[in-house]
């Protein structure tokens, strides 16, 4: 290693390179992307668990003190989505988010797979405060939700004549018990969920939302726009007489026995209906993510330089050994050191350390003060957790390093500096351009899964949630695998590459 750490530090070309790599890096992470999302206009209300949340919807509730439940009937659920036109592709509107349709483009029927209406408990209506919910979706059945993150999955199908839903939410303590039933008379249990220090008094009742619409487009982008979803209830515990009037839809304007209608963050309206109520609601209750459904950007945009800098570590990699083929100094170091397979581990650790002591410096400053340039220049970034922000330093590091040897190895089984770097590139630096720019979606994501640009996936710091709509593509910094496994494929690449540069330099180089 010694040698190896002398013949590279010598080079000057490897040490300038290594150093411009170090500084792209960071140039394209400080890009002036301009957005208008500040974190005054766009930071979102944080959860029970500290995640930043989505809490939007049309409420219709009174106060519930100690123990107790509703039921009720969801008879209809309709819903409007945005009718956007094929030609439209992606829109930005300046904060890293898909723009919907504009005023005026108009709405079609439709219901988008989570819409929601059904029963609340909350703790009051301040938003992101802790809650659990049993409610019908627009495509994925009966579900219990709560604090935003958590969701499981009841009966499928949805609801409307002539197969009401009935649902019933009860509270015991600290435990929310949420239960479906086809009659109103054969019941059971969706799932029961614990809301650690609820409060004695509560807010319970009806409320229906529903998220933006999100369509895929040919790329590796889509577009988006807001919905509405319309339910009307009936049967409702307790009873709703009195509840009268006509078009009821100003913000809690109608108050039958001692009920309160509120949009809690969004538009919405209710309105009494025989003896039952119809909600018409918009917005979601559930975690922020990153894409067209939603807001901001996350901390792997600062990193978008890391493929340039890549491009530079996989010239010096390759050329750490073709250099020696090149000038014919090869025969002199395996003479120096007959056993061959410790000069290629040599070469391969002192590559590895010096790339990731470069990788690990370069992309810890432009995640700190390529953050501070983001939000300078009005683009919202969403918090990551300390944890997160390492592990997205060191994997960046850690794949700049492990592409490094991956070249090395290539470059010893093809002895062609120009051949080795174009086949490297070829396998990294290349399907991942393709992947966020070019590609359709699934064409980008099993690029993602075999090729060496898996590693890609260490990143990724937004998080994925299921029951979320979203643009779920690695356009949107969402890899199909986890990081792990995504670097795991890398190093066996890497690992292949190596143990075919062995193989081959014992068998035919003097």
């Amino acid at each position: 290693m010694r040698t190896e750490w002398t013949k590279f530090r010598t080079v000057r070309g490897f040490v300038i390179a290594m150093i411009v790599a170090g500084g792209v890096i960071l140039g394209l992470g400080l890009s002036p992307m301009s957005g208008t999302c500040t974190e005054q206009t766009c930071r979102q209300p944080v959860g029970p668990e500290g995640e930043e949340v989505r809490d939007s919807f049309y409420l219709l509730h009174r106060p519930l003190t100690g123990d107790g439940g509703i039921t009720a009937r969801l008879t209809s659920m309709t819903g409007r989505v945005p009718d956007i036109p094929a030609d439209r592709g992606d829109r930005d509107d300046g904060g890293g988010r898909a723009a919907g349709p504009a005023a005026g483009e108009g709405m079609r029927d439709g219901l988008v797979p989570w819409a929601k209406a059904g029963l609340i408990i909350k703790d009051g209506t301040r938003r992101g405060s802790a809650y659990a919910a049993v409610m019908v979706t627009g495509g994925h059945g009966v579900r219990m939700q709560h604090n935003f993150v958590h969701d499981r999955a009841g009966q499928p199908g949805t609801a409307g004549a002539p197969v009401p839903r009935w649902l019933r939410l009860t509270r015991a303590g600290d435990v929310v018990t949420g239960a479906q039933s086809a009659d109103g008379v054969h019941w059971s249990t969706v799932a029961s969920v614990e809301l650690a220090g609820l409060p004695a008094t509560v807010e319970i009742g009806l409320f229906a939302t529903s998220p933006q619409f999100v369509e895929t487009t040919g790329l590796a982008g889509g577009s988006s726009g807001p919905t509405l979803v319309t339910a009307t209830f009936d049967d409702i515990s307790g009873g709703a007489d009195g509840w009268t009037g006509e078009g009821i839809g100003a913000e809690g304007s109608h108050r039958p026995d001692g009920w309160t209608g509120e949009a809690i963050g969004a538009e919405g309206s209710h309105r009494p209906d025989g003896m039952g109520v119809t909600l018409t609601g918009s917005g979601d209750i559930g975690p922020v993510v990153v894409g067209a459904a939603g807001l901001g950007v996350s901390i792997t945009q600062t990193l978008l330089g890391t493929f340039a800098g890549l491009v530079l570590v996989v010239v010096v990699g390759a050329a750490f050994m073709t250099g020696e083929y090149r000038r014919g100094l090869i025969r002199t170091t395996l003479a120096a050191t007959p056993a061959r397979g410790r000069v290629l581990l040599g070469k391969a650790a002192v590559l590895a350390v010096v790339t990731f002591g470069v990788g690990l410096v370069s992309a810890a400053a432009v995640v700190v003060a390529g953050r501070r340039v983001l939000v300078g220049n009005g683009v919202y970034v969403l918090p990551a957790t300390l944890l997160t922000e390492i592990r997205v330093i060191a994997g960046t590091a850690a794949l700049l390093a492990v592409a490094a040897v991956l070249a090395l190895g290539i470059g010893t089984m093809l002895r062609r500096s120009a051949v080795a770097i174009s086949v490297v590139v070829g396998l990294t630096v290349l399907p991942y351009l393709l992947a966020m720019t070019v590609l359709p979606a699934a064409a980008a994501q099993w690029l993602l899964r075999v090729t060496p640009a898996a590693a890609f996936a260490v990143q990724q710091s937004a998080k994925q949630y299921h029951q979320v709509e979203n643009l779920y593509t690695p356009a949107n910094g969402y890899f199909p695998l986890p990081w792990w496994a995504g670097f795991g494929v890398l190093c066996l690449w890497a690992a292949a590459a190596l143990a075919g540069a062995a193989v081959l330099l014992r068998r035919r180089d003097a």
